[in-house]
């Protein structure tokens, strides 16, 4: 099965530990089973990633999209990448899009699993992750926030209908993705199955001070991109509630009971028994 995986890196040479995990991911990438694999890597000026992704024993359709076209201030763009990745799908023989960051570690068995789904398309993803923070596993079943990888197998005329859709879409540096990729799943109309039962992902939480980003940075590049989110919505007749319902709405959009295990079932029980605990921090704040 022909695989195009579309992700970005981050800066090389400037943190140890990002360049350890970047090279934790493109290993485990390239040690995925029973899939033709290319890299859709759209980068945007960052340093030292040209000469790295040339060493990356792995098919790569290489793109620098340079920071002078984007907005002032802004760092990156995912709805740039995409449309380059959609453009990629659509001029070659594919069975699957993926989009994942570069900062986990894939289940080497996934698209094994993959393969005994019959579902002409759907789109498959793994949550909760497996989080490691500061070196330490923090649980293989706490519901973290982040879905940060989602495998996509469509016809190329949901391609189509998807590169059409984002033309109302705008998103620059960090957040939305988890919401716009769940959104998607309605707007082309295909089923989500999640693969924690049969897959795990391993995510490494960033060290954000090495590229000089915090929870401010975070917050602000969160809600900017939620109105251009918003807009997407709208514009392509989706519910409002995968911006405004926030992460539990998108996991009562990927709850199934077929794909419960005894971990996942503490999990989404873990993740709603905290709903109002959440909402009064949040009141009070």
């Amino acid at each position: 099965m022909r695989v195009l995986w579309l992700t970005s890196l981050r800066p090389v040479g400037i943190s140890k530990s990002n360049d350890y995990i970047q090279n934790l991911f493109i290993k485990s990438v390239d040690q995925v089973q029973n899939a033709d694999i290319t890299l859709s890597l759209t980068q945007f000026d960052e340093l030292g990633v040209f000469d790295y992704q040339e060493r990356i024993p792995l098919k790569k359709n290489y793109i620098n999209f340079t920071k002078d076209k984007l907005p002032k201030g802004k760092k990156y763009s995912n709805k740039i990448m995409l449309e380059n990745a959609l453009n990629q799908f659509l001029t070659q023989d594919y069975d699957y899009l993926v989009y994942s960051t570069a900062d986990l570690i894939v289940p080497a068995n996934i698209f094994l699993e993959i393969k005994k789904n019959k579902m002409l398309q759907c789109c498959f993803l793994i949550f909760p992750n497996i989080l490691i923070k500061n070196s330490l596993l923090k649980s293989t079943f706490w519901p973290h926030y982040g879905i940060d990888l989602f495998i996509f197998r469509i016809n190329k005329n949901n391609a189509k209908k998807l590169l059409e859709s984002i033309q109302h879409w705008d998103q620059y540096d960090w957040g939305i993705n988890d919401n716009f990729y769940v959104s998607v799943c309605d707007l082309l109309n295909i089923p989500i199955k999640n693969m924690y039962k049969f897959s795990s992902a391993i995510k490494f939480e960033n060290n954000f001070s090495d590229f000089h980003e915090d929870r401010n940075w975070q917050r602000k590049s969160w809600n900017e991109n939620k109105e251009y989110f918003k807009n997407f919505l709208q514009k392509n007749k989706l519910s409002s509630l995968f911006a405004s319902g926030s992460y539990y709405y998108l996991i009562y959009k990927i709850f199934k009971l077929k794909d419960l295990n005894l971990k996942l079932l503490l999990s989404y029980i873990i993740f709603y028994i905290y709903f109002p605990i959440r909402f009064i921090i949040k009141k009070f704040k």
